[in-house]
């Protein structure tokens, strides 16, 4: 995700076909038990796994449940990208391809494992303020309503919004102005329905810089919204 934005994974699959077994309801559709976990084998809950047809683009998806599944059918013959949706994104981090039938074979179930690890912090790249105010830009709300999304299917999940900004301007002025940024992010988040006690808001000011402050391509990443994930998940 330009380098993964949202977060960093190695996937697992592991996809087995018995061609020459009972039939199942859907014709030349394959069953497929999606298995969600992270690098100690935890089931995680909340995820949405996609799966694009490279033959059709048809998008097909599937919540994890508590314990880290769903079960899906997909058309046999096809390539299928695995896909994990992501705030902002979809990331693509695999593909895979499922057998096409020979005349009277049939597919039972099969088993595909996703492992990966969210990291602790990722940016909201289309999230931005006017200018030395902390008031939204339109564009930023289809952003914040995909975290909106995300913390209503990880439903444990505690985060910070990080407020940052360049160094341009006085220190006192920035971190005030980043505070108030982070603040704004919170109250929306909260208008929507998620609980005051999982969303906290922070300003850091000038202080956290991820790029220099010489040249208007690093004042502009280092003004920037973050979220960090405190706990759960």
């Amino acid at each position: 995700m330009k380098i993964l934005k949202f977060f960093s994974l190695i996937i697992f699959i592991v996809l087995f076909f018995d061609i020459h077994a009972q039939k199942i309801d859907t014709a030349k559709s394959a069953l497929v038990n999606v298995v969600v976990t992270n690098f100690k084998n935890k089931p995680q809950k909340g995820e949405q796994i996609l799966f694009e047809s490279v033959k059709t683009k048809l998008i097909y998806k599937g919540i994890t449940d508590a314990k880290g599944t769903f079960k899906i059918y997909l058309k046999g013959g096809d390539t299928y990208k695995v896909l994990i949706k992501s705030v902002g994104e979809e990331d693509e981090y695999n593909t895979f391809e499922i057998p096409a039938l020979a005349e009277g074979e049939f597919y039972t179930e099969s088993t595909l494992t996703v492992q990966f690890e969210l990291p602790k912090t990722f940016t909201l790249d289309n999230v931005q303020f006017e200018t030395g105010k902390a008031s939204l830009t339109n564009t930023s709300y289809k952003e914040l309503n995909e975290l909106i999304e995300y913390l209503k299917l990880k439903e444990t999940v505690v985060i910070e919004i990080a407020g940052h900004t360049d160094d341009v301007g006085e220190d006192s002025s920035n971190q005030k102005l980043s505070e108030a940024r982070a603040t704004t992010v919170r109250n929306y988040l909260i208008s929507k329905g998620i609980a005051a006690k999982r969303v906290q808001a922070k300003g850091y000011g000038e202080t956290q810089p991820i790029a220099p402050n010489s040249t208007p391509e690093g004042r502009q990443k280092n003004r920037r919204t973050e979220v960090r994930i405190l706990s759960g998940d």
